[in-house]
């Protein structure tokens, strides 16, 4: 099994990525199935390809040549490629999934970037319990406590909703929980500096950058 690292390996790894920021989820799926019948180990191609196609992707969107659309049907092509190699990869090899749980705040009823995130976070080979919107703080933590999560990841658009956010990591103060869970946040209205203020672990501008964090913040390799 070849691991990606010859001259072979490089170009089906390569054409995989190609078809992913082509946003061409059916043409990904192909190529992802091509570099494993020509022996490419399953654990690099998944690390390598997502990892490089995120860069791209991310780097298009922060230049204004792609949008939002973009984002999604990339995140298709990535969870397509993610579909066809993860089945191959050997029981007990490559790393446990690190779980996220996900939700927009409470009285935030606001979906589409937190959705957005989701889904290239379970592209990116997190294991992602999506909560929905409009989550009370009490909520969130019992789901993070009961999955025994890696990150608590929390949206909001609104910056009257803002506080929510505050208040989760408050709670997990009061309940002796904060060291247990690295919290990320992220939304229209939010900020470095109100992650900064807040005490979040991580702040994620767009979907690009909160996969990039969320792989930082539990030592994944990109």
């Amino acid at each position: 099994m070849t691991e990606g690292g010859n001259a072979k390996g490089q170009e089906l790894l390569s054409a995989i990525v190609s078809a992913i920021v082509a946003c061409d989820a059916e043409q990904a799926a192909a190529r992802a199935k091509a570099a494993l019948e020509a022996g490419v180990n399953p654990v690099v191609a998944l690390q390598q390809v997502l990892a490089e196609a995120s860069d791209i992707v991310g780097r298009k969107f922060d230049e204004g040549e792609y949008f939002l659309p973009h984002l999604v049907m990339a995140g298709d092509a990535m969870t397509a490629v993610a579909a066809v190699l993860e089945p191959a990869i050997p029981k007990g090899e490559g790393q446990a999934k690190k779980v996220v749980v996900i939700a927009t705040v409470e009285a935030d009823l606001h979906s589409v970037g937190k959705n957005i995130v989701a889904m290239m976070l379970r592209a990116a080979g997190f294991e992602v319990h999506d909560l929905g919107v409009d989550v009370k703080s009490s909520t969130i933590i019992a789901k993070a406590r009961e999955l025994s999560a890696d990150i608590i990841a929390l949206s909001s658009l609104l910056t009257t909703t803002m506080p929510y956010q505050r208040e989760v990591i408050d709670d997990l103060k009061a309940a002796g929980l904060r060291n247990r869970f690295k919290v990320m946040v992220g939304g229209g209205a939010v900020t470095r500096e109100w992650a900064d203020l807040i005490g979040a672990d991580g702040y994620g501008r767009d979907a690009i950058e909160a996969v990039k964090v969320a792989r930082e913040l539990v030592g994944v390799a990109s």
